[in-house]
């Protein structure tokens, strides 16, 4: 079973509890879904939330207008590379493109 945490909104001069769920808090902490910059950070996030059952696949996809083409070129070039890897600035050197 979820764990629910209270937290509380106002508004005006009323006072709200507001229950969130540890996915909720979770999912919360992810990039936004209008995120168009895509940061090394920000993609690695997303990684991990995949990895580690936060979203699925599809679900982070969908959330993010992803294919899971990219998806799954973030996920190998942050395991052949490290955060250096998701880099887009460096993506034809981490893919074998263009000679130094």
């Amino acid at each position: 079973m979820t764990q629910a945490a209270a937290s509380f909104a106002t508004s005006g001069d009323q006072v709200h509890i507001v229950r969130t769920t540890e996915r909720q808090r979770d999912l919360d902490k992810l990039p936004s879904v209008k995120t168009r910059r895509w940061v090394m950070r920000r993609k690695a996030q997303v990684v991990a939330a995949v990895r580690n059952g936060v979203i699925t696949l599809p679900e982070a996809c969908e959330r993010y207008h992803l294919s899971e083409e990219e998806f799954k070129s973030w996920s190998t070039l942050l395991d052949s590379h490290g955060m250096h890897g998701l880099r887009a600035t460096r993506i034809q050197e981490y893919r074998g493109g263009a000679a130094e």
